[in-house]
């Protein structure tokens, strides 16, 4: 059975436009994969906390010495890492926010980095442990960015994915969605069309 994790990081849920395209493409690929099952993770609904020091403790500290609350930040974790260990594809929406990532993302990402879980250290570097899966994400912003110093977000989310052993990653944009009617309108139907065809 086919798992996929579908993760939601508008601010805006559903209502943003990576909600939307990713909503859509999600359901045609669970349309033409009836056994697949579906697991959705909208940050606009079940926000992230962000990393402190409290949090980073107790991923350090070892598993007997953990007070109560430092092993429910630990479990939180877990169950956010065991949802991406569980899925075979993962559909992530990235819209950009002042030239950044959602800072739901990144705290997200900040939960799931975690050695021995996620990736390991050798004496040759980092390995990511997570392979064989495939990633899917799609990018919208309000100007024309990618391919330009200001597209901080593609080379960050490759190499972060790739950390933690997702290597195979394909990002659909939709660029320019704050400059008139007629380009959001190109652009939010040439990202349908591209996803449309890789489910093809």
């Amino acid at each position: 059975m086919t798992k996929i994790l579908q993760i939601k990081s508008s601010i805006f849920s559903a209502g943003g436009q990576s909600g939307q395209l990713t909503d859509t493409f999600v359901k045609n690929i669970a349309a033409k994969s009836p056994e697949a099952e579906v697991v959705v993770r909208d940050f606009a609904k079940d926000g992230v906390p962000h990393l402190d020091e409290t949090r980073f403790m107790s991923f350090l500290t070892k598993p007997e010495e953990r007070s109560s609350e430092q092993k429910a930040v630990v479990d939180y974790s877990d169950a956010l890492i065991k949802e991406l260990k569980e899925a075979d594809v993962i559909v992530m929406g990235l819209p950009m926010y002042n030239l950044g990532l959602p800072s739901n993302l990144k705290a997200y990402f900040d939960h799931i980095s975690r050695a021995g879980e996620t990736f390991k250290y050798t004496e040759t570097g980092p390995v990511g442990l997570l392979t064989g899966k495939k990633a899917y994400v799609v990018a919208t912003r309000g100007g024309n960015y990618q391919g330009t110093p200001y597209d901080t977000q593609t080379d960050y989310i490759k190499v972060f994915l790739g950390f933690i052993g997702i290597t195979d990653v394909e990002f659909v944009y939709a660029e320019g969605l704050n400059m008139g009617e007629e380009p959001k309108s190109a652009a939010l139907e040439s990202a349908r069309s591209q996803l449309e065809k890789k489910v093809a």
